[in-house]
């Protein structure tokens, strides 16, 4: 184009007008049978100056966030689809400018540990913090200056959080800390006691009503609304953990678990960080070294991961099928040196040595004391008995903590304060899971938008779970301006179907995703 006389630059054309751009054709032969055509087609570039655009007013006290964001959605459907917390966001930088900075400052304080979070999760928690109310356009009345008040608080809050669930809970990642819009609830709750839980039963009280909260999916479907209600339940202190747990427990009856609650697979079943917490708070011992796995374990052999009880490829070639050979009831935690060692020995063997060693190596991690089960041909009857051992530890753990008696920590590493590099938990030594991360990081370094592992589909009507894919950009790569996306590695067709129905594009493989990416979005002609 840039040497060819018939592209024409527009902003000259708009600041020059037709006949100075004409000038370049009229002495040139080749060009002159068409000069009246050439002239129309400036023409009607340059009759845009004369349009009068309407400007519609939105103005008015009834005008609020929610009505504004729902016109500027209507009007502009064909455009980048505005969210409640642009629009609350572009409020607050209105009157103080660094705003977004230091939002952002915080959220890269917590990405340095570890806990990769949303600006729209921490603008939420600031939201219910400051107001005690989930919807944003409740920050319509608040200064700047209560706002920048309200933003140090909430991080402190946030920081208190996360270092009870990690301390207490053990689940010391963004990647096994599930249920994250509990967030502005537990907020808010420390807000209204002055920062600090003082009764150790009442913090405990509050981890039991966090842990079935994203165990039970509380806030999987319609957010703003549900989290209304529970925020109403708190507004008094005095009674407000049990009104919260009362509420949870009139949408399931029973809170206790079940066997068949530990039937889903991969790491993208919602009970999979509570088997990582099990491990931590239970105690449960590496089999090579007979140390306990809920420590800070550092260096690069001693670091968690996941652990195929019954080898893969041993399962795979008795005809077992995937989401059998990934279930949950076939994972367990050891430190790198261990899985290393381990690797794809038959169970009936390794599991016979390490008994024979010691039998708490073994049932410290719920496994059948039966070596019959320990067969690769009585795997289903393996996992069935697993996961009853599972579900009598979860529900000895939660009524433990529920009554207060789980014993203190001594003072630890807090979780916002350490490298993400010494981090231990996580789920590394898989290639699936590494792939994930190295991929978002990709997208991320070629200015995108950052993708959420292991993103739960739910029904937008009921909130039930119906999928979970590995790594999703519900609002596309380019928010607001490219459809939903998401990367499935190794599921059944059903997540495939899953994604298909909520209109996400899907890929299977990564490097199609790669090449998606270059092509139809970042347009990378190489």
């Amino acid at each position: 184009m840039r040497d060819d006389p018939l592209w024409i630059d527009v902003t000259k054309l708009l600041q020059e007008g037709v006949g100075k751009v004409m000038q370049r054709f009229t002495k040139d032969p080749e060009y002159a049978a068409h000069i009246g055509e050439f002239i129309d087609r400036l023409s009607r570039i340059d009759k845009i100056k004369d349009i009068d655009l309407h400007i519609e007013k939105v103005t008015g006290e009834e005008k609020t966030v929610d009505v504004v964001v729902d016109i500027f959605n209507r009007v502009n459907s064909g455009g980048t689809t505005l969210s409640k917390g642009d629009l609350a966001l572009a409020k607050v930088c209105a009157g103080w400018p660094e705003a977004r900075a230091q939002l952002n400052a915080e959220l890269k304080r917590w990405r340095e540990s570890g806990y990769n979070f949303k600006i729209e999760l921490l603008l939420r928690s600031i939201t219910t913090t400051l107001t005690g109310e989930a919807m944003f356009s409740a920050l319509g009345s608040v200064e700047s200056q209560t706002f920048q008040d309200g933003l140090r608080a909430t991080a402190g809050h946030i920081d208190t959080v996360l270092n009870l669930i990690g301390s207490r809970l053990g689940l010391d990642h963004g990647r096994v800390l599930g249920g994250r819009y509990a967030l502005p609830l537990m907020t808010r709750y420390l807000e209204k006691c002055g920062g600090i839980i003082a009764d150790p039963s009442e913090r405990d009280k509050l981890l039991y009503w966090y842990v079935h909260s994203f165990l039970w999916g509380r806030y999987s479907g319609s957010t703003e609304t549900v989290l209304n209600q529970d925020l109403a339940a708190i507004e008094e202190t005095d009674g407000g953990l049990d009104r919260l747990i009362e509420m949870l427990r009139s949408n399931r009856s029973d809170l206790r678990f079940q066997p068949t609650d530990f039937k889903g697979w991969s790491r993208g079943a919602r009970f999979y960080p509570l088997l990582y917490m099990l491990t931590r708070v239970w105690q449960a011992l590496d089999w090579e070294t007979g140390v306990e796995l809920k420590g800070h374990l550092l260096g690069n052999l001693s670091s968690l991961e996941l652990h195929h009880i019954f080898p893969k490829a041993l399962l795979y070639k008795a005809g077992y099928e995937r989401s059998e050979v990934n279930a949950l009831a076939n994972f367990t935690f050891l430190t790198k040196q261990t899985n290393l060692r381990v690797s794809d020995k038959d169970p009936s063997v390794y599991l016979a040595s390490y008994a024979e060693k010691d039998d708490a190596l073994i049932s410290s991690h719920w496994i059948p004391s039966d070596p019959e089960l320990w067969k690769i041909e009585r795997y289903r009857d393996f996992l069935d008995a697993r996961r009853e051992l599972l579900a009598e530890a979860a529900n000895k753990f939660l009524e433990t903590l529920l009554r207060g008696d789980v014993p203190e920590e001594k003072g630890g590493l807090s979780m916002v304060e350490r490298g993400d590099e010494i981090v231990s938990g996580g789920f590394g030594g898989e290639d699936e899971e590494r792939w994930l991360i190295e991929v978002n990081q990709w997208v991320v370094d070629e200015g995108l938008s950052e993708g959420e592992l292991h993103f739960e589909l739910t029904d937008p009507d009921t909130g039930n779970p119906y999928g979970i894919l590995d790594l999703a950009w519900p609002d596309g790569l380019q928010e607001g301006l490219s459809a939903p996306v998401a990367l499935l590695l190794n599921e059944p067709k059903a997540t495939e179907n899953a994604a298909n129905h909520a209109g996400y594009r899907f890929f299977t493989d990564v490097e199609e995703f790669r090449t998606y990416v270059k092509r139809e979005i970042l347009v990378d002609e190489d």
